[in-house]
């Protein structure tokens, strides 16, 4: 399980410049439902980060404690200072994190022991005026990843735009989390090397045309994290698709972490399609010329009740694949947290399929039901 900083009350998207008026915050520590807090106490330090396009490098204040967070106090406001030497007409960013360095501003995906301590979480830009709009509320954050996938490769930053409210289409979850990093692990050669594991990174990491579609996307995070890692690999010829898919409601976000992302995928850049499971008809996105090489999914158990309908979408891809490689099957790589144990009756029932999910890893997080990660 991992914990978020968030905003239960974020800052504005206005501010004035006059230090005499309060910027005030809520912060809170919670998992990706926000179900539960964070039990531990812990310091938070907030850092301003200057809004500055043709700045080669970002501007960031040194990190000063704000508050210690302990749940009993999960509602409080807190009054957070304006960045030094401000200036009419600026936007800075708010960061918040459980440490003091750049290190903990960010989340690291390279790091085998991801999310043992509390996420940091950034606001959309404070832009501050001289008579700021009153009510103009935040209703997105970001939070920046960290990758670097070997030492001789540059390590990457990229951003995930989320929403605020409660849409679960629109937020990051545990598992696209867990599931990114140990992609990231697979790439790099830093798992036990199995057969198994062997075809998996040949479906994924070939330097061939390989084609890769993601069942329920949400913000986006796991392809392009393996956008970003196929970008890096020397490839000659077509470099193949990566179709990630999600209903009507989760296209807009998805489309906007994907093109803030593009910098890093231009090579591969992952595709946006709608997906509804409960449709009869396969989209023509993912319908690709050569079949399918794998079919990721993170975070799909959580409604048991849409299993019908995504195992009826899963056979409809393996069959439309096997049809165009020669009865191959893709590889099905799944990241998956227990919510309920009822979930676990997805693993008995996609047989009917002939699919056999084995597990190869998982990702602890801070405690609690970690990420554990299949392939079938």
């Amino acid at each position: 399980m991992f914990y978020y900083i968030s905003f239960l009350r974020p800052p504005p998207l206005q501010a004035s410049i006059a230090p005499s008026e309060p910027i005030l915050i809520t912060p809170q520590i919670c998992n990706d439902l926000r179900t539960e807090y964070f039990q531990e106490p812990a310091d938070i330090y907030y850092s301003w980060s200057l809004e500055s396009p043709n700045q080669p490098t970002p501007v960031i204040t040194k990190p000063v404690k704000l508050t210690s967070w302990r749940s009993n106090n999960a509602y409080k406001e807190i009054s957070v200072p304006r960045p030094q030497n401000l200036r009419g007409g600026q936007s800075w960013r708010l960061i918040l994190s459980c440490g003091m360095t750049r290190k903990d501003q960010i989340i690291a995906l390279d790091e085998q022991n991801i999310g043992s301590t509390p996420l940091a979480v950034v606001s959309m830009p404070v832009t501050f005026i001289s008579r700021p709009q009153k009510g103009t509320k935040q209703e997105q954050i970001t939070r920046s990843y960290f990758l670097r996938a070997s030492l001789q490769q540059s390590p990457v930053i990229f951003d995930i735009v989320e929403q605020t409210s409660f849409d679960l289409d629109k937020k990051i979850w545990d598992s696209g989390i867990g599931l990114s990093s140990w992609l990231v692990q697979l790439y790099a050669g830093k798992l036990e090397a199995t057969v198994l594991l062997s075809d998996l990174r040949e479906s994924l990491f070939s330097r061939d045309n390989r084609n890769i579609v993601e069942l329920g996307a949400g913000t986006g995070v796991v392809a392009i994290t393996l956008g970003i890692l196929r970008s890096k690999l020397d490839i000659s010829g077509q470099t193949g698709h990566i179709v990630t898919t999600d209903l009507p409601s989760a296209i807009p976000i998805l489309e906007s972490n994907i093109a803030s992302s593009r910098a890093f995928t231009s090579r591969i850049p992952p595709e946006a399609a709608v997906l509804d499971w409960e449709s009869k008809e396969l989209t023509s996105q993912v319908q690709l010329d050569t079949g399918l090489d794998a079919i990721i999914m993170a975070d799909v158990t959580y409604n048991t009740s849409s299993f019908p309908a995504l195992i009826g979408t899963l056979s409809r891809l393996i069959e439309f694949s096997k049809s165009k490689r020669n009865g191959r099957q893709p590889m099905i790589l799944l990241g998956y947290k227990e919510r309920h144990v009822d979930e676990r009756s997805l693993w008995e029932r996609v047989k009917e399929i002939n699919v056999h999910f084995e597990k190869v890893g998982e990702a602890k997080g801070a405690g609690g039901n970690p990420v554990e990660v299949w392939v079938g």
